[in-house]
């Protein structure tokens, strides 16, 4: 069979100079107090600066993923979160292989790459941190 060619799809959310701190001190009294604290997590994690990408969503690190089975190809962030009004959207890219960490986290669910927490007193710091770590080691 054929290789796929590479494509680079062009995708509407993209990085912004927009600071990240004045997006996060918008936010409601919760949303801030625990954005502040993954924001400082994630770059101590990462070694990175924030970037605010698009309009609501705090990525570090850049990557340009492949899809095996199209061969499209994307620019986007290693890890990351939106604080969003129903809860803090964490962005690790894949559940796969957290499993067992995913049991011992707390209150959350999952889907589409992302980790949905309430807010950060529901979960164990520890376990949320070992997963930011591991899917940033899986995405370098």
């Amino acid at each position: 069979m054929a290789e796929k060619k590479s494509k680079l799809a062009e995708i509407k959310t993209k990085p912004t100079s927009v600071s990240v701190e004045d997006f996060i001190n918008k936010q409601d009294e919760q949303k801030r107090k625990d954005s502040f604290v993954l924001l400082e997590m994630m770059k101590k994690i990462t070694g990175e600066e924030p970037v605010l990408w698009g309009s609501s969503i705090i990525g570090f690190g850049y990557k340009r993923y492949k899809s095996p089975a199209s061969g499209r190809e994307v620019d986007w962030f290693k890890i990351g979160f939106a604080p969003r009004k129903a809860n803090l959207t964490v962005y690790i890219i894949s559940t796969a292989g957290h499993e067992d960490a995913l049991k011992k986290l707390g209150k959350h669910k999952t889907g589409g790459g992302c980790l949905y927490i309430n807010k950060l007193e529901d979960v164990e710091m520890k376990v949320l941190k070992g997963i930011i770590e591991k899917s940033l080691d899986r995405n370098k």
